[in-house]
């Protein structure tokens, strides 16, 4: 006799959560990185340079590694 795991749902609010953990200090960092070499700039202009950077940050590394690494808090019994 198999046994079938039951289908688990993603909670969007412990995923949000998760994601705020490797998000909060990633935005902190690029933003010590950018303000010094962007002085003067306008904020629509230094957010243009720091969006595309967290995007593919986001995409390509920590969404994964949420994904993976929390996939117990994230996911739950459907």
């Amino acid at each position: 006799m198999t046994h079938t795991a039951s289908p688990r749902k993603l909670s969007k609010f412990h995923f949000a959560l998760a994601m705020l953990l490797p998000v909060y200090p990633l935005i902190t960092a690029l933003l010590y990185l950018v303000l010094p070499l962007t002085e003067g700039w306008t904020t629509w202009q230094r957010t243009a340079v720091i969006a595309p950077i967290m995007v593919f940050a986001i995409v390509f590394f920590v969404s994964p590694f949420v994904q993976k690494r929390f996939a117990g808090f994230i996911l739950r019994g459907a």
